[in-house]
């Protein structure tokens, strides 16, 4: 048995909304172990929001459908349903007492419109919304289907969800099993490199491997179902374990740690401290690190060098390595990253120079081009030239630049 999500509304089509409402049933399914392979987006259309549910009842034998439950005329989701099964809308007097207390609640009178809220198909049963004045249902049209509805306001529907939905649901028997994931992530790799290191962890029944990528990142979902959450690590940690050690330092951490939290961690543990000198990036290597509370046991600060004359009057850099190779260089970045050291003080620093673009670029120094510069606590300086391309855009090139810079510190840190 599976579920399936249908959201209602053209303005989530026309991208007006953003759906968190599938993300968040998503998610909770999971938890509750109801497998669901399929999510719909369909407008306001009777004709083919009955195309979706005609699909959807072949497939699945849970149908949750969010939006259309307003009051104007395009809200056609109880009343469309209704039609396709072939029963009639039936009013509901108490729907329509809530509704009128809502309003008096709000020193505002209810309008004729909002009685369309109380007419919900002949059979279904409400599914009451405390907060707003369209409630849902919970309807059996036949003995293999079960049909939720929501209104689309998704503090509304987190509520009907987990104070009616999810205790139906565990008494129908559901919830017995949960399906637990743990993403691990990864840095300096492809997806398909890594993809071909553990192309036969992808064929494992239970636990799941499954791989995503985003902005320079690689991550790996492991997925278990089982009765417990305790169950579920048992199954995960030894494909975890083996997976870590096939990745080795490409491997950085799991779930909701970041390149950011990591390296403070390493330089917190060593008792080391870190500066930056930034130029392409203008301070978002700095944001990176000062997002985690308590980053400045070990970050003391950094230089946002984005002009040639800071580059020369604060950080030191010779003008005439500037005026013969130019601000994104090796020998600049590497004299950045020893000028903010000194000039802070620090056990370690990184600098970022580069073409992030739209502009800029040469044929020599194309958009993309990237210098960061990594001096330590034993006067040794190195740098590292990346060519992330022209495709990416200003905004990517800065973010993985960052990103980049924080990896090449945690690598050395953990060597």
């Amino acid at each position: 048995m599976s579920a399936e999500i249908i959201c209602v509304g053209t303005e989530l089509l026309l991208g007006d909304i953003l759906n968190s409402n599938s993300q968040f049933l998503a998610q909770q399914l999971a938890q509750l172990g109801i497998p669901h392979y399929y999510q719909t987006v369909v407008g306001d259309n009777p004709e083919r929001l009955k195309q979706v549910i005609e699909i959807a009842i072949s497939r699945a034998q849970i149908l949750i459908f969010t939006g259309g439950l307003g009051p104007t005329p395009d809200d056609l989701t109880c009343e469309t349903i209704a039609d396709f099964f072939g029963v009639p809308l039936v009013e509901h007097p108490e729907i329509i007492e809530d509704i009128t207390q809502k309003f008096a609640q709000r020193g505002r009178v209810m309008t004729p419109s909002n009685r369309k809220q109380a007419l919900i198909p002949q059979g279904a049963d409400i599914l009451p919304n405390p907060t707003g004045t369209a409630p849902g249902i919970i309807w059996q049209p036949r003995p293999e289907i079960t049909i939720f509805t929501f209104p689309g306001v998704p503090s509304e529907m987190h509520r009907m969800w987990s104070e009616t939905a999810v205790p139906f649901l565990k008494n129908q028997g559901w919830g017995q099993e949960i399906i637990y994931s743990r993403s691990l992530k990864f840095w300096g790799i492809g997806e398909s490199a890594l993809a071909e290191k553990v192309a036969p962890y992808f064929n494992l029944p239970n636990p799941t491997v499954a791989p995503y990528a985003g902005k320079g990142e690689v991550r790996l979902r492991i997925s278990a179902k089982a009765a417990s959450e305790a169950a579920a690590e048992a199954l995960i940690a030894p494909v975890e374990k083996q997976i870590k050690d096939i990745a080795g330092l490409d491997y950085y951490g799991t779930n909701d740690d970041t390149l950011a939290s990591v390296v403070g961690q390493l330089l917190r543990l060593s008792g080391a401290t870190l500066s930056v000198a930034e130029s392409c990036t203008g301070g978002g290597l700095g944001q990176m690190l000062t997002d985690k509370s308590g980053s400045s046991d070990y970050f003391w600060g950094g230089v946002i060098s984005y002009d040639n004359s800071v580059k020369v009057g604060l950080l030191g850099v010779n003008p005439e390595d500037l005026e013969k190779f130019g601000a994104v260089s090796a020998i600049v970045a590497e004299q950045m990253a020893v000028g903010v050291k000194t000039r802070l003080s620090t056990t370690w620093a990184l600098s970022i120079t580069g073409v992030a673009g739209p502009t800029g670029g040469t044929d020599t120094k194309p958009v993309g081009l990237v210098y960061i510069g990594l001096a330590g606590p034993e006067q040794e300086v190195t740098s590292f030239e990346y060519r992330f391309g022209t495709m990416r855009g200003r905004a990517l090139i800065r973010h993985v630049s960052a990103n980049t810079a924080l990896d090449l510190l945690r690598r050395t840190l953990i060597r």
